[in-house]
């Protein structure tokens, strides 16, 4: 019997999986960098107060919702007029030492990698990261209107991005880098094609180029919605696994096209399963045909949320144990 680790990379790579993988069981996301030891990166949890994150803006996490997402009213808007934005962004000092990064070298020493890999979490990525500091709207809007300003302020994250994957990539020696970015609604993307070339293919093939040259195996790239269109920017960023692809992106259809280049991890959608009234009956509804449709290559079955836990805890393992019977029916 394959490890975890081997089981998911015989899945990415065509080769000879004995069972499907399940959810993030092969990854271990190493959390105590000195970057998040440092500033925090949401609040606590759902109904934990609001919190000022590194770059300025401020993420609250109303109860009863999946997620946080910074306040963007009067007081705690970063940035209220893009072509002004040095005056308002600064990038958090990212200076680190040895000694700085000696808590997330011992965690790493803790993981069996024989049995999983190690992961690097970083978030908010580069569009997240324009309407966090703008307000999504208005960042939208700068896209058209005011593209110099908006290009200038992508390489400036950019820039920074690079600087905190040197140190990554340096002191933790990830095998994966799970990068967090989500680019569209559940119906459409949030800009057109070659909108989204123009402003983010090069910065992110800079950005996961660097990673996959200094010894990290994976990227996995985090996109919850509808992006269908995007999938051949995505192979050619040098994305290894789209994770979150939900399931009005006909992934069936994405394996056979795209298969060989990109593996795509997800399908299952939290809005559809991840919900007070849920049952293993629903959950075996949206799981199984999905299973028997998409194959053993290529395929992860997984929620669509972005890390591994659901908002109502019994849900995440309910998806395994339905991926365990999914496992034992095609393998």
């Amino acid at each position: 019997m394959l490890t975890k680790r081997q089981n998911m990379l015989e899945t990415i790579r065509g080769g000879n999986p004995d069972r499907f993988v399940k959810q993030y069981e092969a990854i271990e996301f190493v959390m105590s960098t000195p970057y998040a030891l440092q500033y925090p990166l949401m609040p606590e949890g759902p109904g934990a107060d609001p919190v000022k994150c590194a770059w300025g803006y401020t993420n609250s996490w109303p109860a009863g919702t999946p997620g946080a997402f910074p306040l963007h009213d009067k007081e705690h808007l970063v940035c209220p007029d893009v072509t002004r934005w040095k005056e308002y962004v600064k990038a958090p000092n990212i200076d680190y030492t040895a000694e700085d990064w000696k808590q997330c070298q011992e965690d790493v020493a803790k993981v069996d990698r024989n049995e999983k890999l190690v992961a690097a979490f970083v978030a908010p990525g580069l569009f997240e990261m324009c309407h966090y500091l703008c307000e999504i709207q208005t960042a939208l809007i700068n896209f058209y209107e005011e593209p110099e300003a908006m290009h200038e302020l992508i390489e400036y994250v950019t820039e920074w991005e690079l600087k905190w994957a040197e140190q990554i990539c340096t002191y933790m020696k990830p095998d994966v880098l799970f990068h967090h970015d989500d680019w569209g609604t559940q119906r459409s993307t949030f800009m057109s094609v070659d909108m989204f070339r123009e402003f983010f293919l090069e910065p992110y093939t800079r950005i996961y180029k660097y990673y996959h040259e200094h010894g990290v195996q994976l990227v996995i790239h985090h996109n919850d919605s509808y992006s269908a269109t995007y999938v051949p920017s995505m192979i050619e960023m040098g994305i290894d696994v789209w994770q979150g692809c939900m399931s009005v992106n006909n992934l069936p259809e994405l394996i056979k096209k795209y298969g060989k280049d990109i593996t795509f991890m997800g399908g299952i959608d939290n809005g559809i399963v991840d919900k007070e009234d849920w049952t293993q009956e629903l959950i075996a509804q949206e799981t199984d045909q999905l299973c028997r449709d998409c194959g053993k290559l290529h395929f992860i079955p997984c929620t669509s949320h972005g890390l591994s836990f659901s908002t109502f805890p019994e849900v995440y393992p309910a998806v395994d144990k339905e991926i365990d019977k999914m496992s034992a029916e095609m393998f």
